[in-house]
């Protein structure tokens, strides 16, 4: 009798205690990267995502070659 519930209480244990499988685990990624999957998704209207993430990159390093013109430059070098 002390047999069985042994190892049915070491098969709990093992099953309890696996790893989990490595993959897409969508916790760890980040907004815009949850965006660019629903991007290239199938689904209509979806690719306004990726054209919206082109324009605000595009914007964002226009206003970086703004911020860098009008930086002082550094003459102590």
């Amino acid at each position: 009798m002390k047999l069985p519930v042994a190892i049915a209480a070491l098969v709990l244990a093992t099953a309890c205690s696996a790893k989990k499988t490595e993959g897409n685990n969508r916790d760890t990624m980040t907004q815009r990267q949850k965006d660019s999957v629903f991007g290239q998704s199938g689904v209509p209207g979806a690719t306004a995502i990726n054209k919206a993430q082109r324009a605000a990159d595009s914007l964002n390093a226009q206003r970086k070659r703004a911020d860098s013109a009008a930086a002082k430059p550094d003459t102590t070098a």
